[in-house]
């Protein structure tokens, strides 16, 4: 369908597809009838004699030429629907088992089929007969639009578009038109089987050969500026960069000596119990304890962190060689969002503006926006924001600006005529300002008019009503704005493709929240332009490296390591953030310092956003094996060994490495054929099941564009993942609301890897949330995701041991994502017993010896070289360390402590708790949400915490003044203890006291509490004075 034809909304379970136009009455999608052949959708078409063209006469199944030559020529040779072998008709070359027929017409030597594919001849009888039937009720079958099977592999040029009906002036040839299964793959920007006809292949192995300094150039050609370039297309995209030596051996070894340290002080802890105070000491043992092995957890994966750096340049040597079509893979880019009013559209609007100017083929791009609410708002908006992209696009392009983001772009306080050397720049950019102001407003009356719904519900322009109006019930919408055939901007040129989708949803199905919309746009994408590769960004990130996606191409399409790449993270930047980032919203450690280290063992997390994955590695599939080493095959003692030669015969007709790769993987697929029920892995539609075999991406160039948003609503049906591994081993993993740890772990336990990329300039930039409650609820939505996850079927502490594909290292760090929420039990411990030694005049260690407090003194040396250390080879500044440490305290006693409480309720009780999307508004005055109070629950803890701990700062002062200079001794490791904890609830503090030139009612209130709970201490305990001698008033009575 082409960009602006109109709506398309509909329910495949009840049958029923409308198209709505924007001034038009909805009227049903047109049927194609007539002799039309069942497998591609064209025309039947007429014999050379005029007639009507019959494949089958024994049945009549209708099917055209170029399937019926397709078919006898590399398929089963027999009618799909009789299964009679087709017999040679007039016009037709001959095939293998013509020899009994007269050779009135044979063509010799028209094709020549190699060897290596006769091995796929009956892959197509095999998913033909796979229980694949479009549909599941009979209607279907009368106005059947598609195939049971598509072709694969061999589609037309990848180039991110829906198809369309012709090819422009050329026809393409009927060789092309219908293949049942995939050719071999090959490496991206590899030549193709039908290029070794026109050259191609003998050309690459010339420069191949030239390489390996089997064939010398020509003496011409050693100073040719041109073999130079090829040279350097040839070297790798990416690079490992490892920390400098002098800055990784000595973090290593504090690492070691703070491990034996730890040892050596835990082993004095439990030998020196406390016996008039053992519950004290008992509870801070067991804290410890667990501390040191959240610490271990938490440290080994970060043992060998590196740094990468990226090569754009050879990557457009590589494919994008000048006067040859651009060989860069396509991208489809997902966007989410739920909630207009807690998302702002315009928020989103400036996201998906970044995206359609990227920096990137045109023609390789296609931005998908989920909206799971079906909101009209959303509609409404995506429309303004697809007009406002005609202009906004090509004036990014024009100066080559950064961001993209227009909002971002012209609020940033820089100069930006830096650079800038065209005369008209200034006279354009204050012309777009102003068409930016202009698309604010309209996007603002969307918004004021959203806020009162009527009463009859949200009607369309036509006078349709919206079919969303019920959030809950309602069809599949998709609707595509931009793209081929209306996706031109204001200087005529194409624009990348832009879709709104907005899946079906009916009471008494289970949507799975976003991994449920994130698998619903995998499927869309994959019916509609199936791109190998695939982008998702949160609706508040935007692009803010036009060249984002090209640093991930440079792993992903890296002929040495791509292969085995699911997918690569880039980490997440925000902007307005306060400058002290009072409530370490940066989260910089996590990002500069663990996720680097997990970098060198097996990838980093999935983090949720500004992530790039290969398709085909969230369809379930395992990465290619790699070729094998004699050593390897010639030994047979270790299990893992045995393991590779399960398939032995699949790689051994290789002749190097590169064609055991293609190979192997191509056989992987046609063993996963022979064994896999399709209907029941990826659904019940034949040509998303087709797609997912089609390792280079691309669409049939049969599929007619009806044909494909039909298709398209039947993937987004409520009721299509049921009896599926959707959820389960497919796409985004359900069980979790933090779906994305549960997704990359799936992919890191098959064997995969993952990448971390940190350009310089940030790729994505987003909003957090600043106000405290805000934070605190964040971290709670992520703390029970993490809870749910160690309860669940895939806890990492048990799942994945099968194949030892993942990594103990990299176990050790999912496991820690798992249980840090429970830290915040010993935490909380810990963080009163400073308050209850102080009040009872008790402590949790003996008084202790000269050599003993070695052990106290070298333990804090070594934690803070450890952490001086982390900074030197990170990067990370100290006031970011330091709030992280303040933040996990704060968190700790609040936020995990409650996602303990309510997993442990889920999973013992049944009791599901609901999360609240993250507000992305921001206040109209700078930071004036980190200063709003808002309460909530989470408070409770840590208030708590603070208030006892200054209260018992004050009893044990004042104890101390009333008993002498010999009571501070013992009162200073009891101040530390809770100073400690006071330095670190600071930022907590502040954040209870709102701004800074006022006190609010709600620290009176506190201030009152504090001083009434010491008040009743002080009089009615009175545990201070000083005890004198007098007699025993157990034995004689109070009063004696």
């Amino acid at each position: 369908m082409e960009a602006g034809a109109g709506l398309v909304a509909g329910s495949h379970n009840r049958n029923e597809l409308v198209v709505i136009h924007g001034h038009e009455e909805s009227k049903p999608l047109k049927n194609l009838d007539g002799q039309v052949c069942e497998i591609c959708g064209d025309e039947v078409g007429l014999t050379v004699d005029g007639d009507l063209f019959v494949a089958c006469n024994e049945c009549g199944f209708p099917v055209c030429r170029p399937c019926y030559e397709y078919e006898r020529r590399e398929g089963s040779q027999l009618c799909p629907q009789c299964k009679t072998r087709y017999k040679r008709l007039k016009g037709s070359p001959r095939v293998e088992g013509d020899d009994d027929e007269e050779d009135i017409d044979d063509l010799e030597h028209e094709f020549n089929i190699e060897d290596e594919q006769n091995k796929h001849k009956y892959m197509a009888e095999a998913m033909l007969h796979g229980k694949m039937s479009y549909g599941r009720g009979p209607e279907d079958d009368d106005n059947a639009q598609f195939p049971s099977v598509i072709a694969g592999g061999r589609s037309r040029p990848v180039s991110g578009e829906f198809p369309i009906s012709s090819y422009g002036h050329g026809e393409m040839p009927s060789s092309l038109h219908k293949r049942v299964h995939p050719y071999p793959i090959s490496e991206p920007g590899s030549e193709r089987w039908d290029e070794k006809k026109e050259g191609g292949w003998k050309e690459r192995m010339d420069d191949w050969k030239l390489q390996q300094g089997n064939l010398g150039p020509e003496p011409d050609d050693i100073n040719d500026p041109d073999m130079a370039m090829i040279d350097e297309a040839g070297q790798p995209l990416s690079r490992k960069v490892p920390i400098a030596s002098s800055k990784i051996n000595p973090y290593r070894m504090v690492i070691v000596a703070r491990l034996a340290i730890l040892a050596f002080f835990l082993r004095y802890r439990i030998l020196n119990p406390v016996h008039d105070a053992f519950g004290l000491w008992l509870t801070s043992i067991i804290c410890e304890i667990w501390f040191a092995f959240s610490w271990i957890l938490d440290q080994f994966p970060k043992w060998f962190p590196i740094d990468r750096e990226t090569y754009l340049d050879r990557l457009s040597l590589r494919y994008e060689r000048e006067g040859e079509p651009n060989m860069l893979s396509p991208v489809d880019v997902f966007v989410s969002t739920v909630d207009p009013m807690k998302e702002p559209p315009l928020v989103t609007g400036n996201t998906v503006l970044s995206i359609l100017a990227m920096d990137y083929p045109v023609d390789k791009i296609s931005c998908y926006v989920s909206d799971d609410g079906a909101s009209m708002l959303t509609f409404e908006s995506l429309s303004e924001t697809a007009e406002f992209a005609r202009k906004w696009v090509p004036f990014c392009k024009k100066f080559s600006i950064e961001p993209r983001a227009p909002e971002m772009y012209f609020t940033l306080k820089i100069d930006y005529l830096k650079d800038k050397v065209q005369p008209t720049f200034v006279k354009e950019r204050r012309a777009m300002k102003r068409e930016y102001e202009e698309f604010k407003v309209r996007i603002n009356a969307l918004v004021a008019k959203a806020a009162k719904v009527p009463p009859e519900g949200w009607i369309m322009q036509d006078g349709t009503p919206w079919p969303g109006n019920n959030a809950k019930d309602h069809p599949g919408m998709i609707q595509v704005f931009l793209g081929h055939s209306g996706g031109l901007d204001a200087d005529g040129n194409e624009l990348p493709r832009l879709v709104y989708v907005s899946r079906e949803k009916r009471p008494g199905f289970q949507h799975h929240k976003k991994a449920g919309a994130m698998n619903a746009l995998v499927r869309v994408s994959g019916v509609l332009t199936n791109a190998p590769f695939m982008l998702n960004l949160d609706c508040d990130h935007y692009i803010n490296n036009s060249k984002a996606v090209r640093e991930a191409m440079c792993f992903l399409m890296d002929p040495q390591i791509g292969r085995k790449v699911c997918y690569v993270q880039f980490p997440q930047r925000f902007d307005g953030i306060d400058t002290n980032d009072r409530y370490a919203n940066r989260n910089t450690v996590f990002f500069d310092i663990n996720m680097k280290g997990l970098d060198g063992i097996q990838g980093p997390v999935y983090v949720g956003t500004g992530c790039v994955f290969r398709r085909q590695a969230l369809y379930g599939y395992e990465p290619p094996k790699g070729p094998k080493r004699p050593k390897m095959v010639s030994c047979d003692c270790c299990p893992c060994f045995g393991r590779r030669k399960k398939l032995p015969k699949y790689s051994k007709h290789s002749a190097n490495g590169d064609a055991a790769d293609l190979q192997g993987m191509d056989d992987d697929k046609e063993l996963l054929m022979s064994e896999m029920n399709f209907e029941k892995k990826f659904g019940q539609s034949a040509i998303f099941v087709t797609s997912t075999l089609m390792e280079q991406g691309g669409v049939p160039p049969s599929s007619s564009p009806a044909a494909l948003l039909k298709e398209a609503i039947h993937v987004i049906s409520c009721g299509y993942e049921d009896k599926t591994e959707w959820g389960t081993e497919l796409g985004w993993i359900y069980g979790s609301i933090t779906e994305d740890i549960l997704t990359g772990f799936k992919m890191h336990c098959r064997g995969w890897r993952s990448i971390y990329c940190m350009p310089k300039r940030p790729a994505f930039k987003g909003s957090a949330p600043i106000n405290l409650s805000d934070r605190l609820n964040q971290v709670l939505r992520w703390a029970l995701g993490s809870v749910e996850i160690f309860f669940s079927h895939h806890s990492p502490v048990w799942y994945g041991y099968k194949g030892g594909k993942l990594k103990w290292p990299e176990r050790f760090a999912y496991v820690n994502t798992t249980i840090y929420p429970f830290t915040s039990l010993p935490l909380l411990a810990y963080c009163t017993l400073p308050a209850i030694c102080l009040l009872t005049d008790k402590f949790i260690m003996p008084a202790i010896s000269t050599f003993a407090s070695l052990f106290f003194i070298a333990l804090f040396m070594s934690i803070f070289a450890t952490g001086i250390l982390e900074l030197r080879w990170s990067g990370v500044s100290i006031e970011e360390w330091w709030r992280n440490e303040q933040f996990w305290v704060i968190g700790g006693v609040s936020a995990h402590l409650f996602a303990v409480v309510q997993g442990l309720l889920k999973v013992l009780a049944g009791i599901d708790t609901n999360f609240t999307v993250t507000s992305k508004a921001s206040d109209d005055e700078d930071f004036g949400e980190l200063y709003a109070f808002k309460w909530t629950t989470l408070l409770i803890p840590p208030t708590t915490i603070l208030i006892i701990n200054l209260v018992g700062v004050v009893a044990g002062i004042s104890d101390a003044i009333n008993n002498g200079y010999q009571a501070w001794g013992p009162l200073f490791g009891k101040l530390f203890f809770a100073f400690w904890v006071i330095l670190h609830l600071y930022p907590f503090l502040k954040g209870l006291m709102g701004r800074q030139n006022r006190t609010p009612t709600i620290v009176v209130i506190w201030s009152v509490l504090l001083a009434s709970i010491f008040s009743l201490l002080w009089v009615r305990i009175d545990p201070f004075v000083l005890k004198t001698k007098g007699p025993d008033t157990k034995k004689c009575g109070i009063n004696c």
